[in-house]
Parts: structure tokens; sequence; C-alpha cells
């Protein structure tokens, strides 16, 4: 009845030597697209590659001034131009140094500032939309304007926003599950 109970005593493992098992800056969560990795690169290049021609094709016509929704269309695609590109530049220094962007406060602010891209891209490109819209079909004045550059312009700031979206929905999920 009065037998004795066996102690245990927890031994560690030693850690592991080889530098191959164990990457630096490398987390599990970090998914493709994510800042700091190359799918997150990817995106940025592809958000500044498409609202960048999308800006140089509304601005090499001569009456885009004279339509509000399309000043707002070249405004939206600068700041999202000025956006992707300074965060590609972060993303490749991650990526250079092999560190990880998953910093409370950087993943807030990448959430915020791409959500503010995200509705001011969209934004402009829709009521851009609704403008050629008004002027081709409506108007029937297509002759007169520009309308393959607005059209190819608004293409292309959508698209712009779809390479943003899910930068903006990773980063809000990265900073919601902390």
């Amino acid at each position: 009845m009065f037998a004795s109970r066996p102690a245990v005593h927890p031994v560690e493992a030693p850690p592991p030597t080889d530098p191959v098992e164990q990457p630096t800056g490398v987390l599990m969560k970090d998914l493709p697209g994510m800042p700091g990795t190359a799918g997150g690169l990817g995106l940025r290049v592809a958000q500044f590659v498409f609202a960048g021609v999308a800006l140089a094709v509304m601005a090499s016509t001569s009456d885009f001034p004279s339509v509000t929704a399309f000043c707002y269309l070249v405004a939206a695609t600068i700041m999202q131009c000025l956006w992707s590109f300074s965060l590609a530049i972060v993303d490749i220094y991650a990526l250079l140094v092999k560190r990880c962007l998953r910093n409370r406060r950087a993943v807030c602010l990448f959430a915020i500032g791409d959500g503010i891209t995200a509705a001011l891209t969209f934004g402009a490109a829709c009521s851009s939309a609704g403008i050629t819209v008004l002027i081709d079909n409506d108007l029937n004045i297509c002759a007169e304007n520009h309308c393959g550059s607005f059209e190819t312009a608004t293409a292309l700031a959508f698209m712009s926003w779809f390479a943003l979206t899910p930068s903006f929905l990773l980063n809000f999920w990265s900073m919601a599950a902390r």
C-alpha cells in the first residue's frame, strides 16, 4: 500500500545545430501574399504596374480633366502607385535580409493602408466605368472622345483593385488573428 511513486524529470532536447532545419525569419503562418514574402512582392508589383499603366493611359488623353470621375481615377491611381511601390520596397528589403514582417504595428499599418487604397481605387474605377458607359451607350458621343482610352484605364484600375484585394484580406486576417 505504501508504494513509491516514480519521479518524472523532463529532459530538454538539445537545439538543432543544422541551420537548414531552422530557417531564420520564416514562420509557418507566412502565407504566400503576406508582407515580406515573394507572393506579397508579386502582388505589390502587379498593383503598381496596373495602376501605373491606368494612370499613363488616362493621362495620355487630353480631355480627362473635364470629367471629375476621371480626375478622381488619376488621383486614386497615383496614390495606389505610391503605396504599392513603397510596400514593394519594404517587401524587397524583408526578402533580402530574411526578415519577418509580422509585427503588430506593421501589419495594422499595412491593413489600414491597403483598405484605404482599395476603397479609393474601387470607387474611382466604378465612377469612371459609369461615366464611360454614359458617354458610350447613352450619349453616343464616343467618336468625339477617347472612349477606348477611358475604358482601358478603367479596366486597368479594376485589375489593380483585384490585385490589391488579396493583400488587404491577408493583412486584415493577420491583424484580426492576433
